[in-house]
């Protein structure tokens, strides 16, 4: 029988919600249609990518 649930190399433990105007929906649809990301994995991307500038 094969595993359930998350794996647990990186689990996910912490969940934060915001606030996003209309215009950020959009771009954040977008994104994921045109990637095939889902809307966490590309949020996470965009924190890397802004953590990466900044370090």
């Amino acid at each position: 029988m094969s595993p359930r649930g998350r794996p647990t190399s990186e689990p996910k433990n912490h969940e934060t919600r915001i606030r996003m105007s209309d215009e950020d929906i959009r771009l954040l649809e977008i994104c994921c249609q045109k990637t095939g990301m889902t809307k966490a994995d590309v949020i996470r991307q965009g924190i890397r990518e802004v953590y990466e500038k900044i370090k």
